[in-house]
């Protein structure tokens, strides 16, 4: 089984002692998302968690433990989600230029082949033009260029719980003529940075400009990393357009601190604050504590390794 940490919140940045403690455990316990007193006990072993996908704006506080996470014996990459947006927009990342450097010492320390950059989402608004986004890009990908050989972009997807803290910047999604102006501006900006381009849940063909659509959690690129084939389906709790394979999400809504008022992830400040005030490094939960009332299962846990080795 692939565990995914996390597509609810930042683990690297704002959980990794809690997160390596339950690697240490063996165990961790996953409230369900809309029954918030049942849970799932997930098993984590290297026996039967075939890799792990992390997802990330800022890993800088995991790159001291990647060593204990190779050490107890896990397969693992990272999805790094890049963008140029100012504190209007991402309200508390460090600095770009700061990103960039955490980026190239963690595509240093594993290799380019195991950090994806993530473009993502892609706003168009009061400031932020096509233009903006192409020389943004441009920049960025020239920064990157050798610490990564893919990166995934989609666009704003305006759902009800973000119109408002967008309003003010951007009150609709982008049509489909500056998507394509965006791909081939994109396409060719990457080509020469010796880059891929894919997309992540969009619907649109752009394969005219040498863009595929991606699966974030890929079996491929698993594959690759643990050096065997494994059986995979296709993930059905994502959106239609979405192509990962089915993975086992560690994580929690509305604890993630980086203030990112497109994240729909995260309702309201005031249940992020009271969630991260609950968290404690030693808990099995990420967030709050399991009570004699919850109910607790136990997840089936396997792992999809096929016996037959697979050289690359």
């Amino acid at each position: 089984m692939i565990i995914s940490a996390s597509r609810r919140t930042d683990i690297p940045a704002f959980y990794s002692e809690w997160f390596l403690q339950r690697l240490r455990e063996g165990a961790v316990l996953v409230p369900n998302p809309r029954r918030p007193d049942h849970y799932s006990r997930v098993e984590l072993n290297p026996a039967v968690v075939d890799c792990i996908v992390f997802w990330t704006k800022n890993p800088a506080p995991m790159l001291s433990r990647l060593d204990e996470i190779e050490n107890m014996g896990y397969p693992f990459y990272f999805q790094f989600t890049l963008t140029p947006y100012d504190r209007r927009i991402e309200q508390g990342l460090p600095p770009k230029n700061v990103l960039l450097e955490t980026f190239r010492k963690l595509s240093g320390r594993l290799g380019p082949h195991r950090v994806v950059w993530r473009y993502d989402p892609v706003i168009l608004g009061t400031g932020i033009n096509i233009g903006y986004h192409l020389h943004q890009f441009a920049n960025m990908a020239a920064a990157l260029e050798g610490f990564t050989f893919r990166c995934i972009f989609s666009f704003l997807d305006l759902y009800p719980k973000v119109r408002k803290p967008l309003n003010g910047i951007t009150s609709q999604e982008t049509d489909e003529a500056d998507m394509r102006r965006i791909a081939e501006g994109f396409a060719k900006v990457a080509s020469s940075h010796d880059i891929r381009l894919f997309t992540c849940s969009e619907p649109l063909d752009l394969s005219q400009f040498g863009i595929t659509h991606a699966a974030c959690i890929d079996q491929h690129m698993v594959e690759e990393i643990i050096g065997c084939q494994i059986q995979a389906t296709k993930d059905t709790n994502q959106r239609p357009a979405c192509r990962c394979i089915q993975s086992i999400d560690i994580g929690t809504y509305d604890c993630c601190s980086h203030g990112c008022i497109y994240c729909y992830a995260a309702s309201k400040p005031g249940s992020i604050i009271k969630h991260t005030g609950s968290h404690d490094p030693r808990a099995p939960v990420l967030v709050g504590s399991v009570t004699n009332n919850d109910v607790v299962t136990e997840r089936e846990m396997k792992s999809n390794k096929v016996s037959q080795l697979k050289l690359f």
